[in-house]
């Protein structure tokens, strides 16, 4: 079956170029209805024979959150925004896993299956990149007939590899995997993260972090046919002197 790398697909929605934002603003599930839409986040489907992945919004610890369920399931949910990683170079967010997916490995395109990831994609200059690069994503484009992000960091909740892990996707390198979560330690448990996305970016692609233009958001299962359960909090991008994680 010929299916979108899932890495590249999920740029659907995040369009690169998007005009800038006064102030980087993700719109927050603790803000929304339980029960209700999961307002100004858009689906993602990049293997469109795989089950889609369910979203939610359900109250934990007092405050609604967005629930991710996938049963042999794939899809995501990205959200357009522009922010320069030089004034709000940190992302943080909270999340936490039911368990994490057994079978998984990162090292395999049949394994490429998370509990939890967080996409965070960059406005790379694609003239940057090298011929074969770029003749490489041509031919993908003409064959998935989608844009493909030019650099794209992805933080997951993996379950084997040490974290700290930092590795090209299974399906391409314009997608840097960071393993910030490992294995059973910590699941059933929310975890507050706090990332300096510039010194990501540079220890994944070896120079500096041009703006985020989307994320996505994804719990998967696809691959592996397996399950898997998530919860995601709000995400914000905070300066440098910005308020200390709780």
């Amino acid at each position: 079956m010929m299916r979108v790398p899932r890495a590249l697909a999920l740029v659907l929605g995040c369009c690169v170029g998007a005009g800038a934002a006064a102030q980087p603003a993700v719109p927050p599930f603790s803000q929304m209805t339980v029960g209700g839409p999961i307002e100004h986040w858009r689906p993602m489907r990049p293997a469109p024979k795989a089950a889609d992945t369910r979203y939610s919004l359900v109250a934990d610890g007092g405050a609604p959150v967005l629930r991710a369920e996938a049963d042999n399931a794939m899809s995501a949910l990205t959200y357009t925004v522009r922010v320069d990683t030089r004034r709000f170079p940190l992302l943080r967010w909270r999340w936490k896993i039911a368990a994490p997916v057994a079978g998984a490995d990162m090292t395999s395109k049949a394994g490429d299956d998370y509990a939890a990831r967080v996409y965070v994609l960059f406005d790379y200059p694609r003239a940057r990149l090298s011929l074969s690069t770029r003749l490489g994503m041509a031919v993908a484009e003409s064959v998935y007939r989608q844009s493909i992000p030019t650099a794209a960091l992805n933080y997951v909740w993996d379950n084997r590899q040490p974290v700290g892990t930092i590795r090209a996707n299974a399906y391409t390198d314009r997608a840097r995997m960071l393993v910030v979560r490992s294995g059973s330690a910590g699941q059933g448990q929310w975890h507050t993260e706090t990332r300096d996305l510039r010194a990501d970016f540079r220890a994944a692609f070896g120079e500096e972090a041009p703006d985020v233009v989307g994320l996505a958001l994804a719990t998967d299962t696809d691959n592996t046919k397996g399950r898997a359960l998530a919860w995601f909090g709000d995400i914000e991008f905070l300066p440098a002197s910005g308020p200390s994680s709780p």
